[in-house]
């Protein structure tokens, strides 16, 4: 019964707040694995991303990087997928560490913070909070999403 409160109540807070799509963001389990660099996800919590498709099923990852890189070759990663299954993506927003619609925030690039796997793109629910990041932590752009290519993200590699 106290699992059952525990998994309750985490859902309820990973739910709140949310807008991208019809599903919400899943609560990442101790065996989910990021599918491109195979890291256990759960074990960075404050760096989560998610991609939810329409059937319900989805892929989680340890950091922004990991899961444009996933998006943008989906025939590699996850072949069965088309771009037009996907129904959410959510990001963990840096400060408030709550997930927010990825396809609506916007990544610091080129920052001296790093992530679970180096370099990283930085999640923002909100413009002054990503210039302000921007300017503290040496961060070189700020992206929205589709601004994210495969070009840029070699740069953080």
């Amino acid at each position: 019964m106290k699992i059952a409160v525990i998994t309750f109540l985490v859902f309820a807070v990973f739910s709140a707040n949310v807008s991208a799509g019809e599903r919400v963001p899943v609560v990442v389990g101790q065996k989910d694995k990021c599918p491109v660099c195979g890291m256990f996800v759960q074990k960075y919590p404050d760096w989560t991303c998610q991609v939810v498709f329409k059937d319900g099923s989805y892929a989680v990852f340890d950091g922004a990087k990991d899961m444009f890189k996933y998006l943008l070759d989906l025939k590699r990663y996850n072949p069965a997928r088309k771009a037009t299954d996907v129904d959410s993506v959510y990001v963990t927003d840096y400060y408030g560490l709550r997930p927010i619609d990825g396809y609506t925030a916007q990544y610091v690039i080129g920052s001296d913070v790093y992530g679970p796997m180096g370099h990283e793109l930085i999640p923002f629910a909100k413009s002054p909070e990503a210039s302000g990041f921007m300017k503290d932590h040496k961060g070189k752009a700020i992206l929205k999403f589709h601004d994210v290519t495969a070009e840029r993200l070699k740069g953080l590699d």
